[in-house]
C-alpha cells in the first residue's frame, strides 16, 4: 500500500463519524469544508486527491477541470446524477457510490408504504385523532394475491422483492440489463409488466431515459387500475399527469417518497407557490407522502458510511 498520508480528502458533508475515523486510522489525511459555496470549493479543489459528497451541489464539468489531481469521487448514497459521471471518468477519476448501504431501508419503507395504503393506516389514524369514527369507509385492501411489478432491478429493487417473500404475491421485474432476475423476482418485458401488475414500484436512478418516465403514455399502458410507488427519483414522474390518473383512477393510490419538485440536494424543496398538481397531491387521502427518507434510517446511515470507506480504501490496496 502506497503512502496514505499523501492521499487528501475534503469532505464537503456532515456523515457518520466512522468514516472519517476509518479513513484517519487507514492513513488519509481529512478535511473538511461543509459551509463554502462551489466556487470557493473550485478555487482549492487541486490541492485534493479525494471528495468525499452527498448531493450539496452538482460536480460539473467546471468543476472537474478544476480539480487536477482528484482521483476518486465518492457520494455517500445510491445515485450519482449529481456527477458528470462519463466526464470525469474521461479524466480517469473513480467513481464510488453506496446503493449497498441504504437498499434496506428503501426495501422495507416501500413495503411500509404498500401496506400503509391498502389499509387506509394514515387516513384512519387522522380521521380517528379528529372524533371520527369511520369503519366502512376504510375497509382494506389485501396484498395476496395481486401481482408486483417492480421497474429497476439493481440492489434497491432486489431489496424490496425479498421483503415481498412473506406475502403470497407474484413479483415481476423489469431492468434494462438482461438476466438480473432471482429467486424472489420473474424478468419479463415492460409490456408484459404493464399488462400484469396492480402494484408498481420505481427503483431506478434518475437518467435521460428515466426522466419523466411514468407519464400518461406509460400510465395508460396499463392494463389495470394499478397502486404506485416511488421511492426512487421524482422527475422520473410527471406529477400533473399522476393526478389526472388518481382522478380518474386509473391510479390506485400513490406513495411517494419523492418529488418532481425537489431540489438537487434533496434538502428542500422548491420556493414559491406550490403547483396546482402538487396541492392535489397535498389533499389526496389516497396519498402518502415522505421527505425523502426511504433510505434515510439510523442503520442505513452508518452502512451507506462503511460501504464508502470500504470501497475508497480498496482503491489503494
Amino acid at each position: 500500500m502506497s503512502d496514505l498520508s499523501k492521499i487528501k480528502i475534503l469532505h464537503i458533508d456532515s456523515n457518520h463519524p466512522l468514516l472519517w475515523e476509518q479513513l484517519e486510522n487507514a492513513g488519509f489525511t481529512n478535511e473538511a469544508d461543509f459551509t463554502s459555496t462551489k466556487e470557493e470549493v473550485e478555487n482549492k479543489i487541486e490541492n485534493y486527491h479525494g471528495i468525499v459528497i452527498r448531493s450539496r451541489f452538482k460536480i460539473d464539468k467546471t468543476f472537474i477541470d478544476k480539480a487536477k489531481n482528484l482521483q476518486f469521487i465518492a457520494r455517500v448514497g445510491a445515485g450519482l446524477e449529481s456527477i458528470d459521471c462519463d466526464y470525469a471518468e474521461s479524466k480517469n477519476i473513480k467513481l464510488i457510490a453506496a446503493p449497498e448501504g441504504n437498499c434496506n431501508a428503501v426495501g422495507e419503507h416501500a413495503l411500509g408504504m404498500i401496506l400503509s395504503l391498502f389499509n387506509r393506516l394514515n387516513n384512519a389514524d387522522k380521521e380517528v385523532k379528529s372524533g371520527q369514527w369511520n369503519r366502512e369507509s376504510n375497509r382494506g385492501t389485501e396484498l395476496d394475491g395481486k401481482t408486483v411489478g417492480i421497474i429497476g432491478y439493481g440492489n434497491m429493487g432486489k431489496s424490496f422483492a425479498k421483503k415481498l417473500r412473506g406475502f403470497d404475491v407474484e413479483v415481476l421485474c423489469y431492468d434494462i440489463l438482461p438476466n438480473v432476475d432471482d429467486e424472489n423476482a420473474k424478468q419479463v418485458s415492460l409490456q408484459e409488466l404493464q399488462q400484469k401488475a396492480d402494484v408498481l414500484s420505481l427503483h431506478i436512478p434518475w437518467t435521460p431515459e428515466t426522466d419523466k418516465m411514468v407519464n400518461s403514455n406509460f400510465i395508460n399502458q396499463f392494463a389495470k387500475p394499478f397502486w404506485l410507488i416511488n421511492t426512487a427519483r421524482g422527475k422520473s414522474v410527471v406529477t400533473a399527469d399522476l393526478v389526472v390518473a388518481l382522478q380518474s383512477g386509473k391510479i390506485l393510490g400513490a406513495g411517494l417518497d419523492v418529488l418532481e419538485y425537489e431540489k438537487l440536494s434533496f434538502e428542500t424543496l422548491f420556493e414559491g407557490d406550490k403547483p396546482e398538481a402538487f396541492e392535489y397531491l397535498l389533499q389526496a387521502n389516497n396519498v402518502l407522502l415522505t421527505p425523502h427518507i426511504a433510505g434515510w434510517t439510523i442503520e442505513s446511515k452508518e452502512k451507506l458510511a462503511q460501504v464508502t470507506v470500504d470501497k475508497i480504501i480498496s482503491l489503494y490496496l
